[in-house]
């Protein structure tokens, strides 16, 4: 993984670009109780709705990000449409600083984003049960976020080229 400053950046950055305010009249804060966090109060501001649902989960399309813990780069993505639903996720840069697959105009046209709008990519973790050394990133389905309109979408990408289980740490540990 890079280098702590790049991650606290990383992090930084896309922490103020997912969380732009609305009016206040439009401050109703919503509560989920979930499976893994109990109680969790989500600001309309910070909710990012998917403009398709990720497979296998149709009835799952508003979200939020919940930090993992402090200094770490993982995050949870945690349905507030199903309380037991969260993927543990982690923003792309952290792991493959050159990591920028091109995403299709129909994608772009679907989050409202333009040529020139900055994206937030996040990746799927998948971590085996009692065996977390083991985790792997999905880079053939990254989550691909406009933090401006707070949209998000799974982008499947070329499958001979990207991988759907690109190893987190390297034999070292690292």
């Amino acid at each position: 993984m890079q280098a702590d400053t790049t991650q606290a950046h990383t992090e930084k950055t896309m922490a103020q670009n997912l969380n732009h305010a609305l009016p206040p009249e439009e401050h109703t804060m919503l509560t989920v109780s979930s499976s893994r966090f109990g109680e969790i109060q989500a600001n309309p501001d910070k909710i990012i709705t998917m403009t398709s649902p990720f497979l296998g989960f149709p009835e799952s399309k508003r979200f939020m990000l919940i930090p993992h813990g402090e200094n770490t780069p993982f995050m949870w993505l945690q349905s507030l449409d199903d309380p037991q639903l969260a993927f543990v996720v982690i923003p792309a840069l952290i792991l493959v600083p050159d990591y920028n697959p091109a995403l299709p105009a129909q994608a772009r046209q679907e989050l409202k984003a333009g040529e020139e709008d900055e994206l937030n990519i996040l990746l799927l973790l998948t971590i085996p049960h009692n065996n977390p050394q083991k985790m792997t990133a999905n880079l053939l389905g990254p989550l691909m976020i406009n933090p401006e309109q707070r949209l998000a979408k799974q982008i499947i990408l070329d499958p001979n080229k990207w991988d759907p289980r690109w190893p987190v740490f390297t034999d070292d540990g690292k």
